[in-house]
């Protein structure tokens, strides 16, 4: 059996990117994280202790994206790192960083990375 949990659109405001500017006014994320885990304990008894706590995750990518990164791939990847480190029984993880509106001298919403690891 396969268990996946999400913690989809954790909206923040960061301080990444290559140019300076960027570091003082800051911009929009959103950070999506997918684990793969075996939650069946979790299901039968209706216990936090026996999943992963969605308050613990959304708390790691908030102190990740909180330390400024010229790439949005290194904040990926920090977070990937504590996630993988505090985080016991993942099968899977794939977590997204996008940026909002990049200042990149063209009309685009948005660009992404993506990170996984892990069986999927």
């Amino acid at each position: 059996m396969k268990h996946t949990i999400e913690v989809n659109g954790i909206k923040l405001y960061a301080f990444h990117g290559c140019l300076e500017e960027e570091g003082k006014i800051g911009g929009n994320y959103i950070v999506d994280v997918h684990m793969n885990t075996n939650f069946q304990e979790a299901a039968l008894s209706d216990e936090l202790s026996q999943t992963i706590d969605y308050v613990h995750i959304n708390a790691i990518v908030a102190q990740e994206m909180a330390i400024r990164s010229k790439l949005i791939e290194h904040a990926g990847q920090r977070i990937v790192s504590r996630i993988e480190q505090e985080i016991k029984g993942l099968v899977g993880l794939r977590v997204k960083v996008t940026k909002i509106c990049p200042p990149i001298n063209g009309d685009v919403d948005n660009v992404a990375i993506i990170i996984e690891t892990g069986t999927w």
